[in-house]
């Protein structure tokens, strides 16, 4: 139900804080914009492309800032990187255009840009150093762990709130929780929870860095914090259970093989014989095959983050247009998201690079889709394909929608 994926964690009122220290709560609370000029001054990014190399360049300088252990460095709570941050759609009118989609509704894309951006500037409040104005660290998001909406409507003219802090912390990773909120009749009502994990490296962006330890206070946190961990043994799990490396299960051969014997014709003629490569659709359903969409994308300068690299915000928000577009014209009426799982960020993506997606029907369910987004980056010189990112969206249609069906074994 609704409720139970929205479970919002009432972080205590002493968590609340702004970007601009020394505020009280109810000070007005950073926009996006904020966030984002914020990020800037903390790396020391230029907002000038051309400056930029110079600036990654300045960086180099840092080196010397890092930790070489993780003990050399002050523990941290929950509530020291807890931020809020709002998005004034109903009190700022003028940005509101940028959120709209046809139905009157707010782009989903654009949410899933500004979690990111919220997610690296939660990590750069727990890693923060007071002696040093810059930081040495490069975030970069890893993984979306998994978003849940509890709302099928966002509206595009009432205020927005994000609130975030980092939930459990490794040697050089940490697990970001963030929650969306929205203001109707003088109350925000919860919208969706999301579970990030960025990981920290060296100011050049090439090796892994240490980052602040994190110690839960009470057992409200200490739950969180373990649940933090199992997370991160479960992607572990997952990783070793890819069928490149491991045989499918008895259940998942038997799944398979049902899905076969459905499609094979024994109408045939002959012997009695049924030839394994004569194949026939079964009623109300659709060849795996034939459920997909394809685009590409030219990776220019103004999707840069503030590493020179594509933004991951950017790269998200277009593989759930094509996910949103192939489960639209797969189902024939309009699609809401319900859940984004396991967004892993495998490669970065270089500006000038051609991302190629390609959007895939890959189950469903009487009125759910699941989409698959495969992300790869073309090389014009080496003429290689390299894989960048896997996106799975879950979308619940208006009507019922036909069965999809895989034709090869793989």
């Amino acid at each position: 139900s609704a409720s139970r994926l929205c479970i919002m964690r009432k972080l205590p009122s002493v968590l609340t804080r702004t970007l601009t220290s020394g505020t009280s709560a109810s000070a007005r609370l950073p926009d996006m914009s904020e966030v984002r000029s914020k990020l800037r001054d903390i790396v020391g990014a230029s907002t000038n492309w051309r400056d930029h190399v110079q600036a990654m360049q300045e960086r180099k300088a840092l080196h010397t800032l890092l930790a070489k252990r993780q003990e050399d460095l002050p523990p941290r709570r929950m509530k020291d990187s807890y931020l809020e941050v709002i998005l004034p759609l109903g009190s700022q009118p003028e940005i509101r255009e940028k959120y709209l989609n046809v139905h009157n509704s707010v782009r989903f894309g654009r949410i899933l840009e500004d979690l990111d951006s919220l997610g690296v500037l939660i990590c750069y409040t727990h890693t923060k150093q007071e002696t040093q104005q810059r930081s040495p660290l490069s975030i970069v998001t890893a993984l979306v762990d998994k978003i849940n909406l509890c709302q099928k409507i966002i509206h595009p003219d009432c205020d927005i709130k994000f609130t975030g802090n980092v939930s459990w912390v490794g040697k050089t990773s940490m697990e970001v929780k963030m929650h969306m909120l929205q203001l109707h009749d003088g109350d925000y009502s919860p919208v969706l929870d999301a579970t990030f994990v960025m990981v920290a490296r060296d100011p050049e962006n090439k090796r892994p860095a240490f980052v602040n330890p994190l110690i839960p206070e009470g057992p409200e946190e200490e739950e969180i914090f373990k649940q933090g961990e199992l997370n991160k043994l479960k992607r572990i799990e997952f990783s070793t259970a890819s069928l490149l490396k491991m045989a499918p299960t008895a259940e998942e051969r038997n799944v398979v093989h049902d899905i076969f014997l459905n499609t094979l014709d024994t109408r045939q003629e002959g012997e009695g014989t049924v030839s394994f490569r004569s194949r026939k659709l079964p009623p109300n359903s659709v060849w795996m095959e034939d459920a997909k969409l394809k685009g590409l994308q030219i990776c220019h300068p103004e999707e840069r983050n503030i590493f020179n690299r594509i933004f991951g915000g950017f790269l998200m928000r277009k593989a759930f247009e094509l996910g949103w577009a192939t489960a639209c014209s797969y189902g024939g009426s309009r699609p809401f998201i319900v859940s984004v799982d396991d967004i892993m960020f495998q490669k970065p993506v270089e500006v000038g690079s051609l991302l190629l997606l390609s959007g895939q029907v890959c189950y469903t369910e009487k009125n759910y889709i699941q989409i698959r987004v495969h992300s790869e980056v073309y090389n014009a010189n080496t003429r290689e394909n390299h894989t960048t990112n896997i996106f799975h969206f879950t979308f619940i249609s208006e009507n019922e929608v036909p069965q999809v069906v895989p034709k090869t074994y793989g």
